[in-house]
């Protein structure tokens, strides 16, 4: 691999704002300053240092973060996004996946193309699981018709989902599809409001409650294993 494309890819910029930084004398490969960006590495086995801090090169990185609200699930936006609550600055990061502006809970960010592919394909039928306040209660009719498949506005139907009575006017439910405003709709559907909505579960990752809304940490071994293997 090129350093410089090293640097880049570990968040140090692009590849030009990687030779200023060569240029700068700040970055040292095994001990011995570096000053071309198309220097050849070892990218597992060198050592590379940029101001004397050793930086370990990760092709992906996975983070769950607790969104909260006023964010909206994209990398760019006149508005804030969930992006400008991460600190690491990897190449190429993304939210996998999309949640409301006013909608809080799990969220993973990652710059793994293929797992999120994997993730949030239909066709990969990937449980997600929220938990939800209404302004009614949720009856055993609306179990029913959840348990068949909402026809939601614009006669467009919903596969089959799970809802749960928590307590009162909260619920839980289970999707394995990412339509426009879905949740909300479905309820919309069934003469009901939603007026708080937080995602729980995403297949087999379940939100750190220790996070507080707006912070994150990188997953577990055993959380990303369980991302990765076949089934719901």
């Amino acid at each position: 691999m090129r350093l410089d494309k090293y640097l880049a890819d570990m968040g140090f910029g692009t590849r030009n704002e990687a030779k200023k930084l060569l240029r700068s004398k700040a970055v040292s490969v095994n001990g011995l300053l570096a000053k071309n960006g198309d220097m050849k590495i070892d990218e597992n086995n060198d050592v590379i240092c940029v101001d004397g801090e050793q930086v370990a090169y990760q092709k992906y990185v996975y983070l769950m973060l607790n969104k909260p609200q006023g964010y909206v699930s994209a990398t760019q936006s006149s508005v804030p996004t969930v992006m400008d609550l991460i600190q690491e600055k990897f190449r190429d990061m993304f939210p996998c996946g999309r949640l409301d502006k006013d909608t809080e809970g799990l969220l993973l960010i990652t710059n793994d193309g293929p797992l999120a592919h994997q993730l949030l394909s239909p066709k990969k039928h990937v449980d997600k699981e929220y938990y939800i306040e209404l302004e009614k209660p949720a009856t055993e009719g609306d179990i029913q018709a959840f348990e068949k498949g909402i026809v939601i506005d614009g006669g467009e139907k919903c596969a089959p989902a799970v809802l749960k009575i928590v307590d009162g006017n909260s619920c839980t439910l289970v999707i394995q599809e990412g339509k426009f405003h879905q949740v909300k709709r479905m309820f919309e559907a069934r003469g009901n409001k939603v007026t708080y909505l937080k995602r729980t579960r995403m297949k087999n990752l379940v939100l750190d409650e220790s996070l507080e809304p707006g912070e994150y940490r990188y997953l577990t071994d055993d959380e990303l294993v369980g991302l990765k293997e076949s089934g719901n």
